[in-house]
């Protein structure tokens, strides 16, 4: 047992597991005020500690909180490529960013960098992605495609196809694929996928697969504007996702769908998406610079891009832009 010079509230808590300690208790041993003692409570909280606190009874330890930890990710990963280089960041601007400045240093295809938060995460169209520290899986992949730059577009449903897997897999929890990049529950967001690429001369350099995955977010860990259209694993299945596990069975997926890719080509690919994508068949309205096309979403293209049927009968390709999806209740 620790002496009280080193003693942490955390320590507290771990050596009485699942008994209720009273604020008075914990700032007597502690030696703090019992609103110090309320804001270390909050702050372990928002590093994915979960307590239940009672009137009279105090605070008990529910669950712990489960860094990310390079041996543990190391024993999940199974492939000899996605995920054998890997660097693992407490805090970080933008994965996206640190990857970009591994692969022009020729960091191999495979290669991940993953953070506990982001402080100026980014999405699709230049919005910010929340990503908060403890809460989430922050990652991004270096590919180096041979393909042409217009089928890069592929690479984003191929990621989608993985993470969805990957969630099915290690939680149980079925998402459906929101065409190009969102995985949904019950029409909530949980998961953002970015592709950027780098090119020369009209080839592609290399790519970087962004993935944000909200999962031990509770709901009061939203701010505002999110908590209609976000959700997590967390709080669709009730208990904490693993996150070692999840980004290991993702890095594994992904590695298995790609070679699977390269071999096979888009087909087997876009089968699989087709199966888990909740826009095909559904009336949808996209938002793009040049304006905004209103029909059915009727297929896949073979680039990847999206097929819609317009109010004329016409197959549009959608290649970017910004999905609305209308509420089934609406579709005709």
């Amino acid at each position: 047992m620790k002496n009280n010079e080193t003693l942490t509230l955390l320590d507290i808590f771990l050596e009485q597991p699942g008994e209720f300690l009273s604020g008075e208790e914990i700032s007597r041993r502690l030696s703090i005020s019992r609103t110090a003692v309320w804001k270390q409570i909050n702050k372990l909280r928002n590093s994915g500690y979960e307590f239940e606190a009672l009137p009279r009874l105090g605070y008990r330890l529910t669950e712990k909180a489960v860094p990310l930890d390079p041996a543990l990710l190391a024993k999940c990963v199974e492939g000899h490529s996605f995920g054998q280089q890997m660097e693992l960041l407490d805090s970080t601007t933008s994965t996206q960013e640190d990857a970009r400045r591994l692969a022009e240093a020729g960091a191999p295809e495979g290669t991940v960098v993953i953070a506990e938060e982001q402080t100026g995460g980014r999405g699709r169209m230049g919005k910010k992605f929340y990503s908060p520290y403890g809460k989430g899986i922050w990652m991004s992949i270096v590919l180096r495609p041979t393909q042409p730059l217009h089928l890069t577009q592929q690479l984003t449903l191929l990621a989608g196809v993985a993470v969805r897997r990957a969630i099915l897999k290690t939680t149980g929890v079925e998402a459906g694929i929101k065409w190009p990049n969102d995985l949904l529950i019950e029409g909530k967001k949980v998961c953002g996928i970015l592709l950027e690429s780098a090119t020369e001369d009209d080839r592609v350099r290399y790519c970087i697969a962004g993935i944000g995955i909200s999962a031990n977010l509770r709901e009061e860990d939203y701010p505002e504007e999110l908590k209609p259209i976000a959700t997590s694993l967390r709080i669709t299945s009730g208990h904490n996702a693993d996150r070692n596990e999840l980004i290991g069975s993702i890095l594994n997926e992904m590695e298995s769908l790609y070679e699977l890719y390269n071999e096979q080509g888009f087909e087997p690919i876009a089968s699989l998406w087709e199966a888990a994508s909740v826009t095909l068949n559904r009336e949808v309205s996209v938002h793009s610079s040049r304006g905004v096309l209103k029909g059915t979403a009727a297929g896949l293209h073979s680039s990847g891009a999206l097929l819609v049927r317009n109010e004329d009968g016409e197959l549009v390709p959608v290649i970017s832009g910004d999905i609305v999806l209308q509420p089934l209740n609406e579709t005709r």
